[in-house]
């Protein structure tokens, strides 16, 4: 057997770009599989084929991939909540579909778990992602309903409203509804039922 042959097969060249968002793909499979403690750098680090000192030099830390995951399941909820928007004030179903999509991002996407370990963490700067997602969603709610300052302390109001439902949803939403026996969506219902009335003007 040559020499050649007992060489470790060369590690495949990737433009900064491609490397972060490799990185980014296996932290979030990570993740979902194994909840916030299994994403670290030697496992994305593994999973990709890359060294360690590698990915320190794209994101820093372990805490900056984490940053990373969740501005990309943001990027991701703002793409789920664009066509919900649009149909808020014409649909008697926009509600629903509302909720549901800021739930699916914080619960089957796992955004909810890493922003809980973030926010335990103690350092809150890795969830400006989220604040940039909440941001958007209140101007594009305020965009749709009118922008006058009641409409924007109204509009406020409902996002807080869903976001919080959608975290407690994600970390403990499953046991409490069982130990309630309630049905998989009776938080969302729930939610959805009451949104009109944090939206509608009170004269």
């Amino acid at each position: 057997m040559s020499i050649a042959s007992l060489e470790k097969p060369r590690r495949r060249r990737r433009s900064p770009e491609e490397a972060r968002r490799e990185a980014v793909d296996a932290a979030r499979a990570l993740l979902l599989s194994g909840g916030p403690n299994a994403v670290t750098l030697s496992a994305v680090a593994a999973d990709i084929g890359v060294t360690h000192a590698n990915l320190i030099h794209h994101f820093g830390s372990a805490a900056g991939l984490q940053s990373a995951l969740m501005g990309s399941m943001v990027a991701d909820l703002s793409k789920a909540l664009d066509t919900a928007v649009a149909r808020l004030r014409t649909d008697e179903g926009a509600p629903l579909e509302l909720v549901n999509a800021v739930f699916d991002a914080f619960a089957e996407g796992g955004a909810g778990r890493l922003a809980a370990w973030i926010a335990l963490s103690g350092d809150l700067s890795h969830l400006e992602p989220v604040r940039a997602a909440v941001g958007d969603l209140v101007e594009a709610i305020a965009e749709k309903m009118g922008d006058d300052g009641e409409a924007r302390e109204r509009i406020g109001s409902a996002v807080l409203f869903i976001a919080l439902s959608a975290f407690g949803e994600a970390l403990i939403g499953p046991p409490l509804r069982n130990m309630l026996d309630q049905p998989d969506d009776a938080g969302r219902k729930v939610v959805a039922g009451l949104l009109p009335r944090f939206l509608a003007r009170h004269d």
